[in-house]
């Protein structure tokens, strides 16, 4: 338990509960100036709040999100397009969001809505702006789909949206303004946090617990660039799922959150009723990295019957030693499935190696020797006017073609400079047969995920996955700042099948028409 100190009076702002949209619903993407640590800037916000709302549904539920740009603030980007994180989109490529891949973005004064089912997914995932490094600037919110028949239901007792726990960079300075070298002030935790020098009367997050409840905290890293260690002081943690993929049960006291993943943990309120701290500790880049000093990256696990303004002792005295972190490999799916493939380095149907590097001038990042420059044109929209093969698709060398039906295997070699780097699939989860920190392969049961780290020099992160979905897929860095700098590529699948498979409709068809004619009329500011 936390001892007493009179030092330091903390105010705790003790939340309701949590706002929740449900799966047929509006979006309207607005500026607006907000200062969560204190300091007060332009942001990009969805429906005016950060994170933006939650969206839920429930398993097999259709989604339909229309999304409205009413965006004002010429400092920032007015267009938009928003993914939906983790959701694989099957025959729906073209509302993955993904602007120069999937469509051209949406422009102010206009909606577009996302139509889409998730079929048989459940779990936490996130939406976020894939234009431009524009959800860095704001434009990023959870999305939960609820399996009323969880086989995990019966290691918990409340999961609803007061128990999603959000972590967030947040920067002072706009993305168009942003240094050679990003670096971010301010860890925000379900949009609240202190800024190593900012002002000390700002409200930190607070997640309450009632005596003896379990609780399913659902943890997403919405960051732009920063992993986060997260933990809670005095409990112990049970993660159930990882990134919609339901797991065996793991007990750990700590996890590590790269830029776009997610976990479900257990959290027993076991303790005695008190105030405790919530940890959320950079291990890259920014302000206060790795300290908790001034009241940095934390916020606070509230007892039902602990006082709500409460003197806590400094969050940066007694700082618990982790003794049981969560190490990757000991995740494994809660249900067997088979990887895809031979059991053997190499025995997929298709095998890639995407070697990365940092450009000399150290302002790109390169793949296999080449920095994915945006296309004007989408390359859906390439597909759909007539390309028959990957070889006719544009940015050159950042094209890669696969067969239908095919098993594939992903090898990322880690060490380019800025890392590790949260590598991000779109359209498919996969098989991490060797992950970070490992020499060793799992063909039997790996854990399956959309975003993994490629770990640092001498690390040869594997994945597997399958080709079952027509499109056009991006795979890149989940740092937003270095996805702008070419951190990426696009799987196109299937490409002969594309038209028969994914259907666009008018709305879609006049996006790029819309943008081409924002961009004259604007001067090429978008």
């Amino acid at each position: 338990m936390l001892r007493l100190r009179t030092a330091a009076l903390l105010l705790l702002a003790i939340s309701g509960s949590a706002f929740a949209l449900g799966p047929h619903t509006t979006l309207e993407i607005v500026s607006k100036n907000i200062a969560p640590d204190g300091f007060l800037r332009p942001a990009t916000l969805a429906n005016g709040v950060f994170p933006g709302p939650i969206i839920t549904a429930i398993k097999g539920q259709e989604f339909a999100v229309n999304v409205v740009d009413n965006l004002t603030e010429t400092s920032l980007d007015l267009a938009t397009s928003i993914h939906w994180h983790g959701i694989l989109q099957h025959h729906t490529n073209y509302v993955d969001g993904s602007a120069s891949v999937s469509q051209c973005p949406l422009v102010p004064n206009e909606s577009f809505l996302y139509k889409f089912n998730a079929l048989s997914q459940s779990g936490t995932f996130w939406y976020h702006s894939h234009y431009s490094n524009q959800y860095c600037d704001g434009l990023r919110g959870p999305l939960i789909i609820y399996d009323p028949e969880d086989p995990q239901k019966y290691l918990y007792d409340c999961d609803d949206a007061d128990t999603v726990i959000t972590i967030s960079d947040w920067y002072h300075y706009l993305s168009g303004n942003s240094p050679p070298i990003p670096l971010f002030n301010t860890t925000l935790i379900n949009g609240k946090g202190r800024n190593y020098g900012g002002p000390s009367n700002v409200s930190l997050a607070v997640v309450n617990v009632q005596q003896g409840k379990r609780y399913r905290f659902r943890l997403i890293s919405m960051s732009c660039d920063p992993s986060f260690l997260f933990s809670l002081d005095g409990h112990q943690m049970t993660v159930i799922e990882v990134e919609g993929n339901n797991v065996q049960p793991v007990l750990v006291d700590g996890v590590n959150l790269y830029a776009g993943q997610r976990y479900s943990v257990v959290v027993t309120a076991n303790q005695p009723v008190a105030n405790y701290w919530l940890r959320a500790r950079p291990t890259s880049g920014g302000e206060g990295t790795g300290n908790f000093s001034n009241f940095i990256n934390v916020g606070v696990l509230h007892y039902a019957g602990a006082p709500n303004a409460n003197p806590l002792e400094d969050p940066s005295v007694n700082v618990p030693v982790l003794q049981l972190p969560l190490n990757e490999t000991d995740l494994h799916p809660l249900i067997p499935s088979p990887v895809p493939g031979q059991p053997f380095p190499g025995g997929a149907d298709i095998n890639i190696n995407l070697a990365s590097e940092l450009n000399t001038a150290g302002t790109a990042f390169l793949m296999n020797g080449v920095v994915f420059v945006p296309p004007t044109i989408p390359v859906l929209l390439q597909i759909l006017s007539g390309a028959k093969n990957a070889s006719q698709l544009l940015p050159a060398g950042s094209i890669y073609g696969l067969e239908r039906n095919k098993s594939v295997e992903l090898t990322v070699p880690g060490g380019a400079l800025g890392g590790p780097h949260p590598m991000h699939l779109h359209g498919h989860p996969f098989y991490v047969v060797r992950g970070a920190g490992n020499s060793t392969y799992n063909f039997d049961n790996p854990v399956i995920r959309d975003v993994v780290s490629n770990g640092l020099q001498g690390d040869i992160v594997t994945i597997r996955f399958f080709t079952n979905n027509p499109g056009p897929w991006f795979f890149h860095c989940h740092i937003d700042w270095h996805l702008t700098a070419g951190f990426a590529v696009v799987f196109a699948e299937d490409v002969p099948e594309v038209p028969q498979k994914d259907f666009v409709n008018d709305a879609w068809e006049q996006l790029c028409p819309t943008y081409e004619a924002f961009l004259n009329a604007t001067g090429g500011h978008s």
